[in-house]
């Protein structure tokens, strides 16, 4: 399963704004739609999608099975109706993230950058979806998707404060923060 975020005129979910955090930034455009199919959704109309980014579920890299376990005790899941705030961040990494091996990105994410243990504390509040998609030949290696109600706005600022902080961010070398509402 595939899931697309379009970028354009019209969709589900109103951008208010796009934030360039490393490197280039995406095209401005009033609108976001988030697309699950079988396949990469492609543009409706090509003239009024200004981006396209895709990405698949897939499993756990990083996470180690009593950190799972914790997670899926408290993680909320997305679509709750009161998560009317969503930010959708994709990530690219250096090369040098890349050639390092499967435990050295461990220790840095986890170990070093405490990504799982420290975000724990932001569970349920703020809901999360990664998506992979280095593999699709794609502009960016991952899609984060954050889902939260509007009175979790600093606890979501707070997180990708403490996120970008970390060495785990020093390999990040293109970020895009996209913040949105959802319409209706």
């Amino acid at each position: 399963m595939f899931t697309t975020f379009r970028g354009s005129q019209s969709g589900a979910w109103r951008i208010t704004s796009i934030s360039r955090v490393k490197g280039e930034a995406l095209p401005r455009v009033p609108a976001l739609s988030v697309v699950q199919s079988e396949a990469i959704a492609l543009p409706i109309l090509p003239s009024t999608t200004a981006w396209r980014l895709a990405g698949t579920v897939s499993h756990l890299r990083y996470t180690e099975r009593a950190e799972q376990e914790q997670l899926a005790a408290v993680q909320a899941g997305l679509g709750r109706p009161e998560a009317t705030h969503a930010a959708l961040i994709p990530i690219r990494k250096s090369a040098a993230w890349w050639e390092l091996t499967q435990d050295e990105r461990r220790r840095i994410f986890e170990d070093k950058s405490h990504h799982i243990s420290a975000c724990l504390k932001y569970l349920p509040a703020i809901a999360r979806q990664l998506f992979h998609c280095r593999d699709l030949g794609e502009p960016f290696d991952f899609l984060t998707w954050f889902e939260y109600a509007p009175e979790h706005a600093a606890d979501f600022e707070e997180l990708v404060r403490m996120l970008r902080a970390t060495e785990e961010w020093t390999y990040v070398e293109r970020e895009v923060d996209v913040r949105v509402v959802q319409e209706g």
